[in-house]
């Protein structure tokens, strides 16, 4: 595990140097860039890992960021749009990058995301400044509690599948929000920081009902005053993660929802960069989530649109 750990804080110092000095954003094939970085990468294990083994997951860490940094340099802009990349410290970028990598990319078996944050948590407190241990986990917790995914066949800290029906449930509810216009009907979508498209939803607060929390947090989310549920749609459950609190069962209530307001004005955190209106034909062409698309099919079905 110290070894893991020295890995990382070496992959991180490499991709730095390389990056302090212009090269990982220069233009120029990726094959110069690779053979540039692997020079400061062996300069690097030999200065500060002389006890490491073979160098093969620092390797792994330094080319893997190389060869996807630049979705992971887009992530880390929607994930923390308040702060463009080349504003972010050095430091705090990299071991982002690195971060991301390993939580994304890498084998979740080998390396649970929790131990992928913790680690960056403790790269940044240990290389950044004062408050680059929060910056880095503020930005991995936004992009790790987006991770949530239909979950029965997720394991527990040993392995084990979890018990869905004994973990924590929140309560969400979501929408799928139309406008009627003359020649047709729009739909209000969403965007993520991972590129895909999807409908609007979030938490319920203490007492709320179902319908008084979905209508709030829709309006919440797209910047908009008036909203009508016209239609509960169907239900979804799944295991999401948190940093902190772990797996948890969400349950959403999906509902069929209506406005006349035109503007669209999504809140660009939380893991949400845009939101627009589509019509049908194009809300069909759009790169969306697979466990949500029947929601579509229903609210076409209630609304009576031809197919």
């Amino acid at each position: 595990m110290a070894n893991r750990h020295l890995s990382r804080s070496i992959a991180m110092q490499s991709l730095f140097e390389m990056d302090f000095y212009g090269g990982l954003l220069k233009k120029s094939t990726k094959a110069s860039k690779k053979k540039e970085l692997d020079a400061i990468l062996e300069r690097t294990i030999e200065e500060f890992g002389p006890g490491l083994d073979d160098g093969s997951f620092a390797k792994k860490l330094t080319f893997g960021v190389l060869d996807k940094q630049e979705e992971i340099d887009d992530i880390i802009q929607k994930a923390a749009p308040e702060w463009p990349i080349a504003q972010i410290a050095p430091v705090d970028r990299n071991v982002l990058r690195v971060g991301l990598f390993e939580l994304l990319f890498g084998e979740r078996k080998e390396v649970p995301p929790k131990v992928a944050i913790n680690e960056s948590i403790e790269l940044a407190k240990s290389f950044g400044g004062d408050s680059s241990g929060k910056f880095v986990n503020g930005v991995l917790g936004t992009v790790y509690r987006e991770l949530g995914e239909p979950g029965k066949n997720d394991k527990g800290k040993k392995g084990e599948p979890l018990d869905f029906n004994k973990l924590p449930k929140e309560e969400l509810g979501g929408a799928v929000v139309v406008r009627h216009e003359r020649d047709g009907v729009l739909f209000a979508m969403v965007h993520d920081v991972f590129g895909r498209w999807t409908f609007s939803k979030g938490h319920l607060e203490n007492g709320e009902t179902i319908e008084d929390g979905t209508t709030r947090k829709i309006k919440e989310e797209f910047g908009i005053k008036n909203l009508k549920l016209l239609k509960k749609l169907s239900e979804n459950e799944y295991i999401a993660s948190d940093p902190e609190t772990g797996p948890t069962r969400r349950h959403v209530s999906y509902f069929l929802a209506e406005t006349k307001d035109k503007d669209l004005k999504v809140d660009r955190s939380g893991g949400l960069d845009d939101a627009r209106w589509f019509d049908l034909e194009d809300v069909r062409s759009l790169k969306m989530y697979d466990d949500i698309k029947h929601l579509l099919d229903e609210a076409v079905e209630a609304l009576k649109i031809k197919k």
